[in-house]
This record gives C-alpha cells, sequence and structure tokens, in this order.
C-alpha cells in the first residue's frame, strides 16, 4: 500500500481541470483513496476536458462545468475542502502566441481569482499547482534542477510562471499552504489525442491507431516522460505531505530518449506503424526548447516519489486505451 493511501479516506478534495487528462486519472486515484471528490472544469473544447475522461463515475462525484475565473463560484466549490488540486489552465504553447491575452487571463488572472477565493473562504486548505517544466526556456545545463534559470521561449511558459509564483507568494505571505509540480512530457490514457494542443505524442498514438505515419520534427531532441499514474503519485505527496509546503519540485520519468527513439518504441508497442522525419518548422523552432529532461531528485529526497513506470510499459498501456476509446476522443 502506498504511503499516502489512508490520508485521503474520508477528505474531501477537489480537483480544478478535472475533466481533463491529468486531471481526471487524478480523480479516479482519490476515489479509489477513498476520498469525497468534487471536479470543476469549463469544459473549453480547446482545452482538453471531456465527460468521457469520468465514464462510469456517476454518482460517486460531484461534477460542476465552471470557469475558475469565476471568483463567487469558487468560494463556494473551495469551502469545507480539505485539498486543492489545482490543474485548470491553457497548455497550448502555440495557442498561446496567437492568443496571448486569453493564456493571461486564464494561467494568470484565473489563478489568483482560485488563491483568492482559498485565501477568504479557506485559508487552511492544502493546494498543489500543475506547472510546467516550460517555464526553464532553453535549458543551459542538464539534468535540470529546480534552481536553474527562469527563462521562458513562449507567452505560455511566462504565464505558467506567474501562476506558480503567485501561489508561492500566498504560501510565503499569506501562510498558505501551497506547492507546485514542474510537470515534464506526460502521458498515458485520456490524454488529449485529437490534436497537439496538449503534447505531440498525441498525435502520434492517434496516428498509429488509425494505421496512418506521423511526423518526427527534427528527432535529435531528448526528452523525459511521466507515465500518468507516476504524476498522479506526485500530486499525492505533495499534497499529504507538510515538506511540500510552499515548495517546487521538478518530474521527470525514466532515462531521456530522443524523439526519434521515442517513436520508434512507439511502433514496436504498437506491432506496426510508421514515422517520417521532417525538418522542424521555422515557426514553431522559435519556440521550441530542444533537449530537456529534469533532475527530480529533490521530490525523490523530500517525498518519496519516483517514475515507476517504464516508456515501453507506458506507451503499450496507452495504445492500448486509444484502441478501445479513440471515437471519444475525436
Amino acid at each position: 500500500m502506498r504511503s499516502w493511501t489512508r490520508i485521503f479516506r474520508g477528505k474531501s478534495a477537489l480537483v480544478t481541470g478535472g475533466l481533463g487528462f491529468i486531471g481526471s486519472n487524478l480523480a479516479r486515484t482519490l476515489l479509489g483513496a477513498g476520498a469525497k471528490v468534487t471536479v470543476v472544469d469549463s469544459l473549453q473544447p480547446e482545452y482538453g476536458g471531456r465527460r468521457r475522461n469520468l465514464a462510469g463515475l456517476s454518482g460517486r462525484l460531484a461534477v460542476h462545468i465552471a470557469d475558475i475565473r469565476d471568483g463567487r463560484r469558487m468560494a463556494g466549490l473551495v469551502k469545507g475542502k480539505d485539498y486543492v488540486f489545482n490543474l485548470a489552465g491553457q497548455t497550448s504553447h502555440w495557442d498561446s502566441m496567437e492568443d496571448p491575452m486569453t493564456d493571461l487571463d486564464i494561467n494568470c488572472r484565473a489563478q489568483l481569482s482560485l488563491l483568492e477565493a482559498c485565501r477568504r473562504h479557506n485559508p487552511e486548505v492544502r493546494i498543489v499547482f500543475a506547472s510546467t517544466r516550460q517555464i526553464y526556456g532553453k535549458p543551459e545545463r542538464l539534468p535540470v534542477r529546480e534552481g536553474h534559470p527562469l527563462r521562458p521561449v513562449d507567452v505560455n511558459g511566462i504565464n505558467k510562471l506567474a501562476g506558480e509564483s503567485f501561489h508561492l507568494l500566498y504560501a510565503r505571505v499569506h501562510g498558505m499552504r501551497a506547492s507546485a509540480l514542474r510537470l515534464t512530457n506526460t502521458i498515458g490514457p485520456r490524454m488529449r489525442v485529437k490534436d497537439g494542443r496538449q503534447t505531440f505524442v498525441g498525435v502520434w498514438i492517434r496516428c498509429l491507431v488509425e494505421g496512418r505515419p506521423f511526423e518526427v520534427w527534427g528527432g535529435d531532441q531528448r526528452r523525459d516522460f511521466t507515465y500518468v499514474d507516476d504524476a498522479v503519485e506526485a500530486f499525492l505527496l505533495a499534497a499529504s505531505r507538510p515538506e511540500a509546503d510552499g515548495q517546487v519540485f521538478n518530474l521527470g520519468g525514466p532515462p531521456p530518449v530522443s524523439l526519434i527513439e521515442l517513436a520508434e518504441v512507439l511502433v514496436e508497442a504498437n506491432h506496426g506503424g510508421s514515422f517520417v522525419i521532417k525538418a522542424y518548422p521555422a515557426d514553431r523552432k522559435k519556440i521550441d526548447i530542444g533537449d530537456y529532461y529534469a533532475d527530480f531528485s529533490l521530490i525523490s529526497s523530500r517525498l518519496g516519489w519516483r517514475p515507476r513506470t517504464d516508456l515501453r510499459t507506458a506507451v503499450s498501456r496507452t495504445l492500448a486505451y486509444y484502441r478501445r476509446e479513440l471515437p471519444h476522443y475525436l
């Protein structure tokens, strides 16, 4: 039994972005641990939330379709909660460059609205914020540690850095129990595969399941990948351990691989398929961070977290899920 399992039994948890990829997997795990779960999601079509992600759980949790920018609505939702897992946000790097004001509104103003609701109506709640490795920008050195300079290369990275900073500021100034996890590429069942707004791997998965070749841009870039179950465990550890309060932690995955190596693993796990290597599009290259993989020794030493799922297992489970479920995600 995992160290956090009993801690959530009978506790009340709110998951923002809870119909999305990681949020829905987190909500399912919390239910399995005996928590009382409330989910809030705007269900904006661009952002990946789907009712299908919580299929089969009707009556076991409360689902609210709402925007976390609605301070009055959020005030009612945060009251009485023991934990808030804040995963609501705009994740597309390219969309943030095309529509920076919307990204600013969702990844900055909305985060302040939620924090203010907690400060005014439930200041004792423990909050875990989903941050991103994108805030580091192009790494100066690898693996990337938490003390690495923060130089985002796109609007999304800048706004996510602000959102993270708000959480840490409220912890420091207002004494709130908030922490942040800087996520790397997360993969697994319920990820967005309709398009590349959440991750390029989703597009690759869709192509393989549909029997079409996928494109690898560049291919030499090295990345690390976290399986969603491992990411969920990190959220639960951060929420359950007081050592996490006011802290920020990197997540990571098994040893990093190049994108070509990832493509080969996917084809092998799928027992077939193909890909085409193409030059990185010039407009997208401007906001690409190149090689990235994280040093996650801090969360390992402080909270005992480590990635448990190897890459082959992660992609095999993801492919198996979409062979059954793909029509529901298009």
